[in-house]
């Protein structure tokens, strides 16, 4: 249940410490990547408290979680970035999804190691 929790705990602390100002929608666009967690009903079964979710699920793989580093990068390569203070709204989103799927991703690797 601990673990849970932090999926949202964590994500809240996040956007209210670094993004202040839009603390709110910030934080339920991280939060909203639990999604990622639909890969489960792929597995048989659904749900096993001892298995490490890392590597085992579609979207819990090491390529996906580069692709999730990598959204999370997109406002330092777009054009914008480079040109103003804050991103456009699509490198925002790609950037905050991409926080959200890390920060989901190493709360489940914590759990591989317990």
């Amino acid at each position: 249940m601990t673990h849970i929790a932090l999926h949202f705990l964590i994500p809240l602390f996040v956007a209210l410490v670094v993004y202040r100002s839009r603390w709110r929608r910030t934080a339920l666009l991280m939060i909203a990547t639990m999604l990622v967690d639909a890969d489960h009903l792929l597995a048989v079964p659904i749900y096993d408290p001892d298995r490490c979710s890392i590597g085992f699920h579609p979207l819990h793989t090491w390529p996906a979680i580069a692709v999730y580093f990598a959204l999370f990068l997109v406002p330092l390569f777009t054009r914008t970035a480079m040109h103003r203070d804050r991103p456009r709204s699509a490198a925002r989103l790609s950037h905050l999804l991409g926080l959200g799927l890390l920060i989901h991703m190493a709360l489940d690797w914590i759990d591989c190691l317990v």
